[in-house]
């Protein structure tokens, strides 16, 4: 028994120096050595249900996060703290021992797995080479595939190139307006474009005595509707005040600024009115992180 106990706490030991030699080797992406959330991926996949897929056999490879645990383990589940320590040998030993632990508790979604329940016996089974474990699974639904190395970054933008694919083949949108950089930095934005086609087109419809067809209102939003506004956006220069947005992320917060701005001071509140006061509101001046680090690098050098 002392030798079990001894080997699991050598296995913990190995697993802590490895999590460290991770960490340092990615101390520049850290995002490809952190362990996924299982509530993050859900905010952005948003899965309308979940089914129970009973027990199974699962690749270890393809435990990617954790519904609790994510901070106590990186991207392979190695630990990432010294108070992990005592319940990890307990698995070990277990392992060690021969003796048969119940299956973990894991979600599907988009062919990979979250923990529920297991995170330690996870962290054994990676550290020890372990390729399959059993699993009760529920299942929560997607679309959306998901690649076991993907960061919460690179899922994001799997799912917007998935609304995007979407939008544009529902629409015919890049053969009626010539244009395939409708892109955006938030899921979901896609909707709120068909929403505002389908409210121009109810106001074209009316004067007229038939129904104007969805393609002729998409053509007449973009236009007189989008691009009037992208260009007061580009004139403005807005985007070098929303670092790391797009011209149609700027559209849809304008749009709905403008609305409310409409609703305090009347109807005829001027869309470039608009655009500046949401510039003045919520803009950062170019240049203003820089700044700010070279602020702070030449006070801690004016100490010296």
């Amino acid at each position: 028994m002392d030798r079990i106990k001894r080997q699991a706490s050598d296995d913990f030991s190995k697993a802590r120096a490895k999590e460290i030699f991770s960490r340092i080797k990615h101390f520049l992406h850290a995002g490809r050595n952190t362990l996924l959330s299982l509530e993050d991926v859900k905010k952005i996949l948003r899965p309308e249900n979940e089914t129970y897929a009973g027990i199974r056999a699962v690749p270890v490879e393809l435990i990617v996060g954790s519904e609790g645990r994510y901070r106590d383990f990186n991207k392979y589940f190695l630990p990432r703290s010294e108070h992990l320590r005592f319940r990890w040998e307990r698995v070990d030993e277990a392992r060690l021992s021969d003796i048969i632990l119940p299956p973990i508790q894991l979600y599907e979604i988009g062919g990979v797995y979250f923990v529920r329940d297991g995170n330690h016996r996870v962290s054994v089974a990676m550290m020890q080479g372990v390729e399959m474990v059993d699993a009760e699974v529920i299942s929560l639904s997607t679309e959306i595939q998901i690649s076991p190395h993907m960061t919460i970054d690179e899922l994001r933008a799997a799912l917007l190139a998935y609304e995007k694919s979407i939008f544009y083949t529902k629409t015919n949108f890049e053969k009626l307006t010539g244009c395939g950089s409708l892109d955006f930095t938030m899921p979901g934005r896609y909707d709120v474009i068909f929403e505002h086609i389908l409210v121009h087109k109810y106001y074209l419809n009316l004067p007229q005595s038939g129904e104007v067809p969805f393609s002729d209102a998409l053509i007449s939003w973009y236009n007189t509707v989008y691009l009037p506004i992208i260009a007061i956006i580009t004139e403005e220069n807005l985007c070098s005040h929303f670092p790391q947005r797009t011209p149609s992320d700027l559209y849809v917060w304008i749009v709905k600024h403008w609305d409310e701005l409409k609703k305090q001071y009347g109807i005829h509140y001027a869309l470039s009115e608009a655009v500046r006061d949401f510039n003045a509101r919520y803009g950062k001046p170019p240049g203003s992180a820089l700044s700010l680090i070279k602020a702070l690098l030449s006070g801690i050098l004016s100490k010296r």
